[in-house]
């Protein structure tokens, strides 16, 4: 065990280490790509695929992570029935980054819902399979183990100490899928979109030592997006001015490329730009939103519910931000009035989704190019966000056309979803605790 002052050392060093490579840049910004688990760039590209089967599969990922998102802002679980934030296979996005000294490169899951970063290590009697190598943290001269007396072990939703007091930490999933291993720090490397190489010593990740279930062997871990203090971009704080953002292209644009920005290359400009708050709420992982109405086009705007969401400070917030959910999820009852207002502004025949996701489709198969949708917005709190139809219906089948909105009831949270964030930059600052949306074409920015 260390020292009382021995850990306020450590402490010391692992708050401020963080932002001496951004110092030496100049605290310049930097952006890595986004893969689409879905795009052509994504190992898990399937060309066979139809968009009725990935909008089947996108919407059954988006339910199950919605429901374990529920389970986790129930509260703290005991320590024999733990979950962690997040679903192994309920992502949309992957990224690359670079771990060790020497630099090992590896493919991981991208997650605004999750906060700890972590990869699979040797030793690993049982893990999950993946095609790249473990990586071996003997092999690297920068790698070291986090005692369980320091601070951000606390961190960790469920910790204990392992036989030579290092901080031990287990993440269970609601599938059984789970993993096991030890707070470490490392020295992380990014590709930066601009041709730049970033590197940042010290960073906290979770040494995987054992692991099964649900996961793809194309991935070798997760880098955490979330708001909670072991995230990646909590632990960059004041070296990115604690602000990222994202540009999501439509779907449909396989072959187009997506950026995560940090620090001043996160900077979302514009006078369409529109700005509403980001709510402190539990977990802190999650980020919350008000959600005050939803309005049709010509037909007036619908109420939405202001609690129930989450405990304390976070009934203002009535719906989660989510970048790893496709689909937008609201509560029963307001969906069935913006169905209504849809419905009585769309004069094309009504049909039923074949694969039972969607309440309100259309047959386009006579309209065409002349098929008329209304723009639906979704009013924030300060932050009208119009979602053009590109946003708010997609192509269940052939010749059908669906209203991208389903409840939310059965799993209990709302979600804005990313096919709804398409075509928008959006950018977080949590320095300000505000979250910027503002129109922009985003395969070509």
């Amino acid at each position: 065990m260390c020292s009382s002052s021995s850990s306020i050392v450590l402490s010391l060093f692992l708050s401020t280490a963080f932002v001496l490579p951004f110092i030496a840049y100049g605290r310049g910004g930097f952006s890595v790509e986004l893969i689409h688990r879905d795009s052509r760039k994504s190992p898990l590209y399937d060309p066979h695929a139809t968009p009725s089967s990935r909008w089947k599969a996108a919407a059954e990922r988006s339910r199950t992570r919605a429901k374990q998102f529920h389970h986790t802002m129930l509260g703290a679980p005991s320590a024999d029935d733990f979950y962690s934030e997040v679903t192994p296979d309920s992502y949309e996005y992957l990224m690359s980054f670079y771990i060790g000294s020497p630099p090992v490169k590896i493919l991981a899951i991208a997650d605004t819902g999750s906060d700890l970063i972590w990869i699979q290590c040797k030793p690993c009697g049982e893990c999950f399979h993946q095609k790249a190598p473990l990586f071996d943290p003997q092999s690297s001269s920068t790698y070291k183990l986090i005692p369980c007396s320091a601070d951000k072990c606390a961190e960790l939703p469920q910790s204990s100490c392992g036989s030579g007091a290092e901080c031990e930490y287990n993440y269970a999933y609601g599938d059984g899928s789970f993993v096991d291993g030890f707070l470490s720090s490392e020295t992380i490397g990014f590709d930066s979109t601009g041709g730049r190489h970033v590197e940042i010593p010290n960073t906290l990740f979770g040494c995987t030592h054992r692991s099964n279930g649900t996961f793809d062997e194309s991935e070798a871990g997760l880098v955490g997006l979330g708001g909670g203090q072991l995230s990646l971009i909590r632990q960059l704080g004041s070296a990115i001015d604690g602000k990222f953002s994202y540009c999501l292209p439509p779907y449909d644009q396989t072959s187009a490329t997506s950026r995560l920005e940090f620090g001043s290359s996160a900077s979302v400009p514009g006078p369409n730009a529109v700005t509403t708050p980001l709510i402190p709420g539990f977990p802190d992982t999650f980020y919350f939103l008000s959600l005050e109405e939803i309005s049709v086009s010509g037909q007036g705007a619908v109420a939405v519910k202001k609690t129930g969401l989450a405990r304390d400070a976070a009934e203002l917030g009535n719906i989660i931000i989510d970048s790893g959910t496709t689909l937008t999820l609201i509560d029963d009852e307001t969906l069935r009035s913006v169905e209504e207002k849809v419905a009585s502004s769309v004069s094309l025949p009504k049909v039923s989704d074949p694969n039972r996701i969607f309440d309100l489709c259309f047959d386009v198969s006579g309209a065409g190019a002349n098929a008329k949708f209304p723009d639906i917005t979704f009013h924030f709190t300060g932050a009208p966000v119009v979602l053009h139809p590109s946003n708010a219906f997609v192509e269940a089948a052939n010749n059908t056309l669906c209203l991208a909105l389903v409840s939310s009831d059965v799993v209990g949270v709302n979600i804005f979803g990313n096919v709804a964030q398409q075509n928008f930059h959006i950018g977080y600052d949590l320095a300000a605790m505000q979250l910027t949306f503002a129109p922009a074409d985003c395969a070509h920015s």
